[in-house]
């Protein structure tokens, strides 16, 4: 489940309310923090076993109800209070938030953020989701699990980069998230 938050109506520090933006990330980070794009892991993070046979059971014609059923439960354990998890991605950090009023777990900057690349053996075309890895200083900062449509995700992580983690970040064009993808 994909959110883009950038058209909230947020409290900024002062008690005021800042105004929508019209893009997306598109207040400066000296300004306010501002959502760029949240993330909601599919149901494979919640139990990739039980998730895989659930997907193998809705392929066939008789068991596919079992399959829904299996699928529904994870789901909803997936939303159930103070175990949902969500992968932010703001002007300033990405984060990864847990609990019904979602708090950071854990949190990178974007200035410390040197690639972002998913696994190709960790896709799922079923649930059409993969792993993403974080890296920082040439090692693993933050792995995200199951992210929806994780190119897309990866992409928008690289162009916050390139756009806000500062003037040494700004290596290449910009990629829009709809571009193909070429590997």
């Amino acid at each position: 489940m994909v959110h883009d938050l950038s058209q909230d109506v947020t409290a900024a520090a002062n008690g005021q309310h800042t105004p929508r933006q019209a893009v997306a990330g598109l207040t400066p980070p000296q300004v306010a923090e501002a959502m760029i794009r949240e993330v909601w892991p599919s149901v494979r993070s919640v139990s990739a076993g039980i998730a895989s046979l659930s997907a193998r059971l809705m392929r066939s014609v008789v068991l596919a109800p079992l399959g829904w059923m299996l699928n529904s439960l994870l789901f909803f354990r997936k939303f159930a209070p103070f175990l949902c998890q969500r992968y932010t991605l703001t002007n300033r950090r990405l984060m990864v938030r847990r609990g019904w009023k979602p708090v950071p777990v854990q949190e990178l900057p974007l200035t410390d953020i040197d690639d972002v690349r998913l696994l190709a053996d960790s896709y799922d075309p079923f649930y059409r989701s993969g792993d993403l890895y974080v890296l920082s200083g040439g090692k693993e900062a933050m792995k995200l699990s199951a992210v929806p449509e994780p190119e897309s995700f990866r992409q928008a992580i690289l162009n916050a980069v390139k756009a806000w983690g500062g003037p040494d970040k700004l290596k290449g064009p910009f990629v829009p998230a709809s571009a193909p993808d070429k590997t």
